[in-house]
Parts: C-alpha cells; structure tokens; sequence
C-alpha cells in the first residue's frame, strides 16, 4: 500500500478533483491511502513542527518505508521513481510518502525517512504538490508496466 501523509486540508473543489482523478487511476495498480493531519496555526515554528511531527508520527509505522518529501533531498528521474517504488515492495509492505506543512518537516521525521526526495529546488503550494506526486506515482506505474503515458 502507498500512504500520502500530509499536512492541511485541501479545500478547493479543483484540487479535490485533481486528486480524486489521480486516485481513480492509481486505483487499478496499487492501494492508496491519503491522510490528513492539521496543520497548526502558531507562529512559532519549533511548535508548529513539533506538534505536525506528533500528529504525522502517529500514522507512520515500523514496517513502513519512509520518503520524506523536502527541499534538500535527491533529485531523481521519472525512471528512477519507478524502479524504487517497485523494489520498495520487494522488502516492505508500505510506502509512506510524506508531505510537511509551510515550515517543512520536523527533523525527527526526516531522521525516520529512509529516503529523503527532492522534486526541485522550488517551493511549491502543497495542493499542487500533493497533485504533482499523485500524478508521478501514476507515471511510475505506467513505466513500470510498460504502458504508454503522454511526454
């Protein structure tokens, strides 16, 4: 199973169908499970990032293989996404991809990751994002199994 663990709600009505389109597809390759958690509204950011870490934690699990989604990650390919969600599920049963809030993720979170994964240097708004990995985990298992997929 793949989990999308993330930060915020999503509250506009065209990201929610982005996503739903993408969970849609994805529904034929793999089992897919988003989850939300509240982002916090202090302005202290050691508290906002501690109390996301305690709320993310909670839905991570030991048997899970961890992507940490941050800025200072490793940048990799289409291809290279495909190949590694596909030998992740030779040794674990979930793939838990994680999405921070507006101050990133707490440290403790980044420590658990086996993999930390970078999409670019830029920052993007997190709905979009959230759609930019559904739509490149598609594309994984469209590359994966060989099937076409628009360039």
């Amino acid at each position: 199973m793949i989990k999308i663990l993330c930060v915020g709600k999503i509250k506009e009505q065209y990201w929610k169908d982005a996503l739903t389109e993408y969970q849609k597809r994805l529904s034929k390759y793999v089992k897919l499970s988003i989850i939300e958690v509240n982002d916090s509204d202090e302005n202290h950011i050691p508290t906002v990032l501690s109390k996301e870490r305690e709320l993310l934690m909670k839905h991570i699990e030991p048997k899970d293989y961890v992507v940490a989604l941050v800025i200072e990650g490793k940048m990799i390919s289409s291809i290279e996404l495909s190949e590694m969600i596909d030998s992740t599920f030779l040794s674990y049963s979930n793939l838990a991809f994680i999405i921070g809030g507006s101050y990133g993720l707490h440290q403790d979170i980044k420590n658990r990751a086996n993999y930390l994964l970078s999409f670019s240097k830029l920052t993007f708004p997190h709905q979009l994002f959230r759609v930019l990995l559904l739509e490149q985990i598609y594309r994984a298992y469209k590359i994966k199994n060989n099937e076409s997929y628009h360039k």
